[in-house]
């Protein structure tokens, strides 16, 4: 067993990847306040070729230094966009024809390993801030909540990790992604 070198990974530059086909997800990260994560977000984002990341309310923009350094250059790649108001955001990308998946913990919400998204429709999947989760006002104009199952002390996983998490389960689900 050999680990692979960059050149044997084979990935596209950042233009062939701007004009591939996307994964029909956009990520809404509604008032996350930690820059670390908002450049995870623009990671994951590019290793699952995600549509575009809409930031709201507090959370950074790139170009940050602090952004980069998790990010490592997906800032270029994945489409973003900042919108002050993540209400506001959520009814745009309804418009755009997104069902709207809060990802957080509520009366109603729906179990990762149960959901079974369609591969017909586009998914925009809320992600909330660190300590205080998807904002209320979200919620109630979200289609869905979805959570996570854990079995700790915690009552959270780190936002970062619960993206890739809810991404994979999503593109494997679905086959979002062909190889």
């Amino acid at each position: 067993m050999q680990k692979l070198s960059m050149d044997q990974l084979n990935r596209v530059d950042v233009e062939t990847f701007k004009t591939q086909d996307k994964t029909p997800i956009a990520l809404v990260l509604d008032n996350v306040r930690s820059m670390h994560n908002v450049g995870s977000s623009f990671r994951t984002g590019d290793a699952f070729a995600i549509e575009k990341i809409v930031l709201c309310g507090i959370t950074a923009t790139p170009p940050h230094r602090e952004i980069e350094k998790t990010a490592l250059g997906a800032t270029q790649s994945v489409a973003w966009s900042h919108v002050k108001d993540s209400v506001e955001a959520i009814a745009q990308l309804k418009e755009e024809g997104y069902e709207i998946i809060s990802v957080e913990q509520t009366s109603n919400s729906v179990s990762l390993e149960t959901f079974q998204p369609d591969s017909s429709k586009k998914y925009a999947l809320v992600f909330g801030n660190e300590v205080h989760g998807v904002d209320e006002d979200v919620i109630a104009a979200s289609d869905l909540t979805l959570e996570i199952p854990q079995f700790g002390t915690k009552h959270s996983f780190n936002v970062s990790v619960t993206m890739g998490i809810v991404l994979w389960d999503l593109v494997n689900k679905t086959k979002f992604i062909k190889k």
